[in-house]
Order: C-alpha cells, then sequence, then structure tokens
C-alpha cells in the first residue's frame, strides 16, 4: 500500500434519531458485533496506527464499548458538521505525520481493500491533495455529486440540496469517505465556511478550495457505503452482510440447503462437508467441524461441534456446549456447559446442563440433569457406555459410572457405581377386575 504511517478518524458523534433507540447508532449489531467493531476490526486489519473516534451524544456509550481497544476519543460538542467533526480529532493526531482516512462509523462494512485503494491513490498518480470515495447507486437519491473529469480528477463535489438539476442528474455520488495526508487536512479544515443551506462545515468543502485537484475513486460495490441511519437500513445492512457470508460458506465447501434462511455470526467457524438445513440461526462463538450436520430449526450459540456429529432438528445448543466426534443431539434437546462424548446420544427432548457426558452413553428422552438449586450450580457425570432411561431426573451433583444403567423414571440423588443398575420407582401394583367394575359403576350412575 504505502510505507507512510496511516491513521484513521471514524466519525460517530450523530444523534441517530431515525434509529428510535437507546443505543447508540454505531452500537447496534451486524452479525452479532456492534457495526463501530466491524469497522474497528477493518482499520486494524490494514495496520493504522493511530485510530480517533469522535463522539458526541451518548459517547459514554462508545467509550465503554471500546474500552481496552487502542483508540482515543475526540469530542464534538456541537453539531455543526462533518467538516467540523473531523476537526475535533487534530489534538488526538498532534505529532502524527502520514496519511489519514476519514470513515464513518455508521457506514460499517468498507473494504479493508477498499481502505487500501484510498491510500494508493492519495500516493500515487496526479498526487492530489485527497481522495474521495465514490460509488454510483441505482438511485442517487438526495447523495452529494461529484463532477469529473476523464482522468478521475474532481471538477466539483456539491451536496444535493445546493446542487443544480444538471448537477442532480450525475449518478456519481460522494459517500463521505476520503483520504488525505496529515500535513494538509487540519490546514484545509480551517479554509472551510458554512454558507450553505444548512449552515454546517462541509468535509468535502476542501476539495473545492483554490490549489491542487483531488480525486475520486469508485467503490466496486455500492453496498459497501451503504449508512445506517434506521432499522430498515441496518436489516438492509445485515442482509448483505448475511448473503456475502452464505456464498463464502458454499464457496468454501458447506451445504446450505436454503441459504437465504441460515443467519450467520461475525465468527462462525464452519468447515467444509459440513450440512446446515434451513431455518439454522448461529449466535457468536461456534465452531463446526468436517462432516457435521445440522438440521434444522436449530440454534446454537457459543458451541462446539466435533467432526461428523449431529445436531437437531429443533435443538438448542448454548455457550459451553461441545459435542465431540460422532455425538448426537436430536430433536428438542438443549446443552448448556455440557459435553457430549465421541459417540453418545442425547436424541429427543433432553436437557443437559453442567454436565459431563462420557463416550458412547446414551441419554433416553425426557432426560434432565437438575444443576441449580436456586443458589448455585453442579456438575453431572455421565461415564462410558452408561445408559440413562426414559424420564429421568439427575440431581447434581451425581456420577453415574462407565457402563451402568439408570432405569426410566429414576429421580437420582446418589452416585451410581460402574456397571450397576439403578432403580428409583413406586413398587408397581395391581388390583385385578377393578377397572371394570368402576367402569360400570360409572355408567350406571350416570344412565
Amino acid at each position: 500500500m504505502t510505507d507512510r504511517p496511516l491513521a484513521a478518524i471514524i466519525l460517530a458523534a450523530g444523534q441517530g434519531t431515525r434509529m428510535k433507540s437507546e443505543t447508540h447508532k454505531v452500537l447496534h449489531p451486524i452479525a452479532g458485533k456492534p457495526m463501530l467493531h466491524h469497522l474497528l476490526d477493518t482499520v486494524d486489519s490494514i495496520g493504522v496506527e493511530r485510530t480517533v473516534i469522535v463522539v458526541g451524544a451518548r459517547r459514554e456509550q462508545i467509550e465503554a464499548s471500546v474500552e481496552g481497544r487502542d483508540v482515543a476519543i475526540a469530542v464534538q460538542d456541537e453539531q455543526l458538521g462533518t467538516g467540523h467533526a473531523v476537526a475535533q480529532a487534530h489534538d488526538a493526531l498532534r505529532g502524527f505525520a502520514g496519511d489519514i482516512l476519514i470513515l464513518y462509523g455508521d457506514v460499517p462494512m468498507v473494504s479493508a481493500d477498499t481502505m487500501r485503494d484510498m491510500i494508493f491513490r492519495l500516493n500515487n498518480g496526479t498526487d492530489p491533495r485527497a481522495v474521495v470515495l465514490g460509488f454510483r447507486p441505482d438511485d442517487a437519491a438526495a447523495y452529494g455529486r461529484i463532477i469529473a473529469d476523464d482522468q478521475s480528477e474532481i471538477e466539483k463535489m456539491v451536496e444535493f440540496k445546493d446542487a443544480s438539476d444538471a448537477e442532480r442528474r450525475v449518478d456519481l455520488c460522494n459517500s463521505g469517505l476520503m483520504a488525505a495526508r496529515s500535513t494538509d487536512l487540519f490546514i484545509l479544515l480551517d479554509q472551510i465556511s458554512n454558507d450553505n443551506a444548512a449552515g454546517e462545515y462541509y468535509l468535502p468543502d476542501i476539495v473545492m478550495l483554490p490549489g491542487q485537484k483531488s480525486a475520486v475513486i469508485e467503490v466496486a460495490d455500492p453496498a459497501e457505503v451503504a449508512g445506517v441511519n434506521s432499522r430498515a437500513e441496518l436489516a438492509s445492512v445485515e442482509n448483505t452482510w448475511q448473503t456475502r457470508r452464505r456464498a463464502q460458506a458454499m464457496a468454501d465447501g458447506v451445504s446450505l440447503i436454503a441459504p437465504e434462511t441460515v443467519w450467520f455470526s461475525h465468527d462462525t467457524e464452519i468447515s467444509s462437508d459440513v450440512l446446515v438445513e434451513p431455518n439454522v440461526i448461529f449466535g457468536p462463538g461456534v465452531s463446526i467441524a468436517s462432516g457435521a450436520k445440522i438440521f434444522g430449526h436449530s440454534h446454537i450459540a457459543g458451541a462446539t461441534i466435533g467432526p461428523n456429529a449431529s445436531v437437531g432438528p429443533f435443538a438448542r445448543l448454548r455457550p459451553g456446549a461441545i459435542l465431540e466426534e460422532g455425538a448426537k443431539v436430536g430433536n428438542f434437546v438443549e446443552m448448556k456447559k455440557a459435553t457430549l462424548g465421541k459417540g453418545a446420544k442425547a436424541s429427543h427432548l433432553t436437557y443437559l446442563g453442567d454436565a459431563e457426558v462420557g463416550e458412547g452413553a446414551n441419554i433416553g428422552a425426557g432426560t434432565i440433569t437438575c444443576n441449580y438449586d436456586g443458589y448455585f450450580k453442579y456438575k453431572t457425570v455421565i461415564g462410558k457406555g452408561a445408559f440413562i432411561g426414559s424420564n429421568s431426573a439427575l440431581v447434581a451433583p451425581v456420577t453415574i459410572g462407565d457402563g451402568a444403567i439408570v432405569g426410566a423414571g429414576a429421580t437420582l440423588t446418589k452416585n451410581v457405581a460402574a456397571g450397576d443398575l439403578a432403580l428409583v420407582r413406586a413398587q408397581q401394583t395391581f388390583k385385578a377386575g377393578w377397572a371394570t367394575k368402576f367402569r360400570d359403576a360409572m355408567l350406571k350412575k350416570k344412565g
């Protein structure tokens, strides 16, 4: 890209009123991660040395969100336009000499390649004063327009509200993203005015100041510069992200039966030769090994699924769930902080919480591990090859040894030794002919 130092200014001072939310706009998630952090991760990936986030309303939310990250905070107390917002980063970048990317916290999907292209153009060709990222949307609507020559040098940039009819017919639009040299940027910002329809200091106005021309590069996919100002736009960007992730998964050898119904998290790890049926949701922290099958209507978060394991349909795996090779979780089974050993099965209607299930064990339908007494959590250990009969309640802490059998309907409160049978049920008794006599008597009474 370049050997010059690189910094980024991320604007996140807007009110975000159209979101109608108490949560700051840039902290709303896409694929389970706040959109601001999508952008910060991309910035980190291209080697940015210094990052400044310009905040305003609800600044404390952003400060809490980025705690522990190597970023600086600058405050824009009054909302006087994008040029004014960028100027607030001056003190945080004091002493920095290099190139600066200007980004927006509510435009989270711009790619690392696009950022690199902007910096490359800034340092090559006609040595422009600044580089503006342009795009051509299907509907130019109220975006600011860019008038450029055949060398992509900018002749004029104008906000829609200030544009003439002829300028509004131009379809090359301004995304708002820019790159400039630190030696130029803040000097240029000092020269712009707020003599416009909104009475604001527009960042694009630095392009039209006298002197060296600026350049525009066009983003390959306009979806990269889609902004999020409303719930509908948030859903649209989420859909774009998910569509790309599904395509990548299939390109990597994952079979998605109905791709549009599968929802990934930002950090989902899924290997080749995995089958995913319709209506599956992956929350954060999921890893799936080759050969696994995820059947329909399953919800999985914080889980590790081993080779050739099987999940669902209608299963829920919560954080800490581990399925080892060939393990099976069937319909209406829930796991939390539990390990199902190699080849072990919990085929239906089961809850396994704070549990360790050994290799080859079988958990009967309706079994639950009673792991919580209202104050503390306790662990259940089930040995290799053990068999737990249907409708059993295993009251932790309790251990069932290797090869042991627990009879159906047990409420187990004591350990079971390896190879033993545990029966916990009342003795079954019979009263010969009682049902017939009862039925006859009731029918006579009714008639």
